[in-house]
């Protein structure tokens, strides 16, 4: 025990990120972050439950999932019934849209129009959330929502996903290839749809979609590359590990070639959370840069799958600290970086409730 605090303490001192004080009681929380959550849920309850919100449902779509973790730790109706009522509307324009099973994204192509894009990426994000709403109802009503999620996979499946496993991001007029984010965030959503479900279908899409990944190079040339995107591509590409781990590693090939790419990731993010704003590509104010709010959520979700990295509990508490001096200086604003910010304080607080399914 004590050599494992020593440990401890010698990874804090080089990170110059913590104190002995949270070393011993990692456990628990750094205090605010409770009230921080729940202050910026009531101001998410407000903005999905309102039917003229502006912004993409993509970003909507990460509030309703902490929305719905926060339920579970609270029984808190409000949280629930505004997901609900969210998740509901979705699945009303998903009704009126060709193809037939995708998600209406609030931008470019609209309910009833047959032209214009068409993302999987960010619809793979809406499907999360509207399958996170149904694992928390029952009946009818649980089952609509599983259905939903169940119409969209089986479009993407059907028609843009490649021989690679990669996946394509829909009816997208820049690129018809496999592309890391589609990948990614359909990757992730399999899982979750495959928790639910049993369904080997979605199994092995999000494997295909991990094989894909494991071979792809995250600082080549492509559209959206990382020198430009930066914590977008990592937060978007982790969620996929994150939610597929328990399948990876039944298989020993799959799982070395997916630690490989997850210890780079890793490794990436801690030099970039270690620089000061100032010094960053990205500030988290603004543009690519908002992502950072969602890349403790993946060190949190690792302190458990790799729990031997004790560090990964501690950088995603020093980075989620660092970015509430910008959300919490004065009266919190809903941009993109504290609805990202929401799926890693849930996932701090109460861990594993983001992946809860049905089953």
């Amino acid at each position: 025990m004590r050599n494992k605090l020593f440990r401890l303490l010698s990874l804090s001192l080089a990170l110059g990120a913590v104190s002995v004080p949270r070393l011993r009681a990692q456990e628990a929380a750094p205090p605010e972050f409770k009230s921080h959550y729940f202050e910026l849920c009531d101001l998410a309850v407000a903005k999905i439950e309102n039917a003229e919100s502006k912004g993409p449902y993509f970003v909507d779509s990460y509030a309703v999932r902490a929305l719905c973790a926060a339920y579970d730790s609270t029984g808190r109706q409000k949280y629930l019934d505004a997901c609900r009522q969210w998740s509901d509307r979705m699945v009303q324009y998903q009704e009126q849209m060709s193809p037939s099973g995708a998600y209406y994204m609030h931008y470019n192509r609209k309910p009833g129009q047959t032209n214009g894009d068409w993302y999987a990426a960010d619809s793979s994000s809406i499907g999360m959330a509207v399958l996170a709403t149904g694992v928390r109802c029952s009946g009818a009503e649980r089952q609509r929502f599983v259905d939903s999620a169940k119409k969209f996979a089986d479009l993407v499946i059907a028609n843009y996903i490649k021989p690679s496993g990669g996946v394509t991001d829909g009816l997208w007029s820049k690129s018809d290839h496999e592309w890391w984010c589609s990948t990614g965030l359909f990757g992730s959503f399999s899982f979750l749809l495959y928790a639910n479900t049993g369904d080997d279908r979605y199994l092995n899409a999000g494997l295909g979609a991990v094989n894909w990944l494991n071979g792809w190079d995250l600082t080549k040339d492509q559209p959206f590359p990382l020198s430009q995107q930066g914590p977008a591509m990592l937060m978007y590409v982790m969620e996929c590990y994150s939610a597929g781990w328990p399948y990876i590693i039944k298989d020993d090939s799959r799982k070395a070639g997916a630690l490989a790419k997850v210890n780079w990731c890793f490794n990436w993010i801690t030099n970039e959370q270690q620089k000061a704003f100032a010094d960053s590509q990205w500030p988290p104010t603004k543009g690519w840069g908002m992502k950072f709010g969602g890349l403790p959520f993946h060190e949190y979700v690792f302190s458990r799958n790799l729990p031997e990295d004790q560090g990964l509990m501690i950088k995603g508490d020093a980075g989620l600290e660092r970015l509430e001096k910008i959300v919490f200086d004065g009266k919190p604003a809903l941009t993109q970086l504290p609805m990202f910010m929401l799926m890693s304080y849930a996932e701090r607080l109460n861990p594993g409730a983001i992946y809860r399914n049905a089953r």
